[in-house]
């Protein structure tokens, strides 16, 4: 059974931007590397071919991901002109000393090391709801940490 993911509108529109790119670039390239590892013989030896071949199954896996994203997507608006944390906020946290800022975003659009959290996480979870000045409390893989809002960008 399909499941809705959440996503905001610009998350929706990557994930298609990614499968066109997958689809319409990649394909074809691996296609190729198929075809030209094949012309080399006796495809029980051949490991190039067994790199191709695994290669296009990867890929073929990310564009089925994708699909079912897009196919399962709920887009939620952002309220732009909220005062409470958000699916599609940007949101100024001091984390442990620190400015950080975060993004918080459905699961599927979700890249820490880019600042976009997921809804889902630890950290995202704890922020939803929150205002400017509160403190919001995540249970992290390093023990609990406090998040204080300093700001909302959007």
């Amino acid at each position: 059974m399909d499941q809705r993911r959440q996503v905001t509108r610009e998350g929706l529109e990557d994930i298609k931007a990614e499968l066109t790119e997958l689809v319409n670039e990649r394909r074809p390239q691996i296609i190729a590397a198929v075809a030209e590892a094949r012309s080399h013989g006796d495809l029980r030896e051949n490991a190039a071919y067994d790199a191709a071949r695994h290669d296009q199954m990867m890929l073929e896996r990310r564009i089925q991901e994708l699909e079912d994203l897009i196919r399962n997507a709920e887009v939620v608006e952002t309220n732009v002109n909220s005062n409470v944390v958000g699916l599609g906020t940007t949101v100024v946290v001091d984390y442990d000393g620190m400015d950080e800022t975060y993004t918080v975003v459905g699961a599927a659009e979700a890249r820490p090391a880019l600042g976009r959290i997921s809804i889902e996480s630890p950290i995202g979870r704890a922020l939803m709801g929150k205002r400017v000045g509160e403190t919001a409390y995540a249970n992290t893989p390093r023990g609990r940490s406090a998040l204080v809002i300093k700001e909302i960008v959007r």
